[in-house]
């Protein structure tokens, strides 16, 4: 039976989660039967190269689900269970960074194999967009949906006019949208997001009392992107600049010719210009979080253990909060709260 449990090396979806597809799969595929007994702990571990740890936690969830019951000294067993019959979903992310595969990757745990859900990204591109739900319009019980596109000249939309056509001929109860609410959807569908240009506003007001021992902030926005950022977040900026009377700055990217001064606060997106700006810092005589501050978007370890203070949403919760609305079939339009994060940077 071990040889049923295939898993894919090469797949951004954890290996416990792998399991607990690949197993309630077979179930549902009648490969593997009711009553029929799953490898044990220790001889999946060894059959698949993977840690007693990760074999156990795939186990675990399966048992709180009653997917699986465990006999004393006999071992484990398929149990009649109600998730033979399971939901498709099409989650469409428009990139795959770290974070939105952390917001695919909690959707997945929060549902537990109770659905079928298959992960593609657009990549911010209208035509791959449409080319996937002409193909995939069908074939799916639910639509999870990142809008964020493009334009020719490479700045950010959050939808077009084919795009939103093509969403609003998708049933309102088999609709969730994610991350982005500043678009022109309308309906009463699920959406989970974060508000750009609020939160911004909102968490450097939290960091005001630090932020106002600099003389000047610095945002770097990248104008035009392959993955473009949404201008509401220049727009929350330039707004709590202009409330607190700040003098401020944009500019596109950290190059060698960008001027680092005293009592300057830069705010970075893209973590290549967060490298360059701490770097050109270290290269002079300033010190990070005295002479020159710097804040970043969205946490990470890394950032933890440089101390780099961050604007951050809640990337699991946003996932979990729509597997939530799935399975209790809740409606209703949910905002992922912004978290600033002081630390030495800033």
């Amino acid at each position: 039976m071990a040889d049923l449990i295939k898993l894919d090396p090469n797949s951004i979806v954890p290996k416990y989660l792998q399991i607990i597809d690949a197993i309630v799969h077979n179930i549902s595929s009648g490969n593997i039967k009711i009553g029929d007994k799953i490898p044990s702990i220790n001889t999946l571990s060894k059959e698949t190269y993977l840690s007693r740890d990760t074999v156990e936690r795939a186990y675990s969830v399966l048992k709180k689900h009653k997917v699986v019951v465990s006999v004393h000294g006999k071992g484990t067993y398929v149990a009649e269970t109600g998730l033979i019959t399971k939901p498709k979903i099409l989650f469409l992310v428009n990139k795959l960074s770290p974070y939105k595969i952390k917001v695919y990757n909690s959707f997945l745990e929060k549902l537990y194999a109770s659905s079928t859900v298959d992960l593609h990204s657009y990549h911010c591109d209208e035509t791959l967009f449409l080319e996937l739900m002409a193909k995939y319009k069908s074939s799916y019980d639910y639509f999870v949906i990142m809008p964020h596109f493009r334009t020719k000249n490479l700045l950010h939309v959050s939808t077009t006019e084919k795009v939103t056509k093509v969403i609003n001929k998708i049933p309102r109860k088999n609709l969730i949208l994610l991350d982005n609410s500043d678009h022109n959807i309308d309906g009463d569908f699920n959406e989970v997001y974060q508000d750009y240009k609020n939160d911004i506003i909102f968490a450097l007001n939290e960091g005001a009392e630090s932020i106002a021992k600099y003389n000047k902030l610095t945002i770097v926005y990248p104008k035009t992107s392959f993955y473009p950022y949404p201008k509401s977040i220049l727009d929350g900026f330039k707004q709590f600049c202009a409330q607190n009377n700040f003098k401020f700055d944009i500019i596109e990217e950290v190059t060698s010719q960008t001027s680092i001064e005293i009592k300057n606060l830069f705010i970075t997106l893209e973590d290549d210009d967060l490298v360059k700006v701490v770097n050109k810092i270290k290269s002079s005589n300033y010190k990070l979080g005295k002479d020159i501050g710097v804040i970043s978007y969205n946490d990470s370890p890394l950032k933890q253990l440089l101390g780099i203070t961050v604007i951050s949403t809640n990337f699991s919760s946003m996932g979990k909060e729509a597997a939530r609305m799935i399975l209790e079939k809740e409606k209703g339009k949910i905002q992922i709260p912004i978290t600033f994060i002081n630390r030495e940077s800033l």
